[in-house]
């Protein structure tokens, strides 16, 4: 649940980004720290470690305006990608109001894809949580490569394989060129405000 400062009146959401290793998680949030500059209000935190490019989170927050007289504040994180910082992963997760989930279009990266989306699920679980009911949006990070001659998945079977059950809305994206990136962040944000607000009436 969001942290809501009844003082201060803000209500601070946790946007987490996630999904497996080196899929383009803290490539989207590069793109949206470079093209958000004037509206981010800090710097972006971003600790990278020689396993994976992000060991702990990219943080930048900023004011998207008020719901019942509350100011949103915006906070994105990204999880790593690798297994063996599940643990890393679970504590992101803590107090999530909304999740990305980036898959790799990659046609090798399949089987991954699938596995961390289980994992995110099993590490919802853990803070009672649902996947089937935290506002989420898929993203098919890397559709560009098939123009380099690189095997991607059709989008049909990432559908399948992934949002067949959950049926979230989703994007094809190229988080280097920023393709579908802003259009990613805007459809998480205001489901996830929609979402706060029902729980603030």
């Amino acid at each position: 649940m969001s942290f809501i400062n009844l003082k201060e009146k803000v209500v601070q959401v946790k946007i987490v980004y996630y999904g497996p290793g080196m899929c383009g998680k803290t490539t989207n949030l590069e793109y949206v720290n470079r093209a958000y500059r004037k509206q981010i209000a800090s710097e972006m935190v971003s600790l990278k470690t020689h396993g994976d490019r992000t060991l702990f989170f990219d943080f930048l927050p900023f004011d998207i305006g008020k719901i019942k007289g509350y100011n949103i504040k915006i906070q994105l994180y990204t999880v790593p990608g690798q297994v063996k910082y599940n643990a890393t992963r679970k504590l992101v997760l803590r107090g999530v109001d909304g999740i990305v989930f980036v898959a790799d279009s990659m046609e090798k990266q399949r089987a991954k894809n699938i596995r961390s989306l289980n994992q995110l699920h099993e590490n919802l679980l853990t803070y009672n949580e649902s996947i089937f009911k935290l506002p989420l949006v898929m993203q098919y990070n890397k559709i560009d490569l098939k123009e380099h001659g690189i095997p991607v998945l059709p989008t049909s079977v990432l559908q399948q394989d992934l949002n067949s059950r959950l049926k979230v809305p989703y994007f094809e994206a190229s988080a280097i060129t920023g393709y579908n990136v802003a259009a990613t962040l805007k459809k998480i944000i205001s489901s996830t405000v929609i979402s706060i607000q029902k729980k603030l009436l």
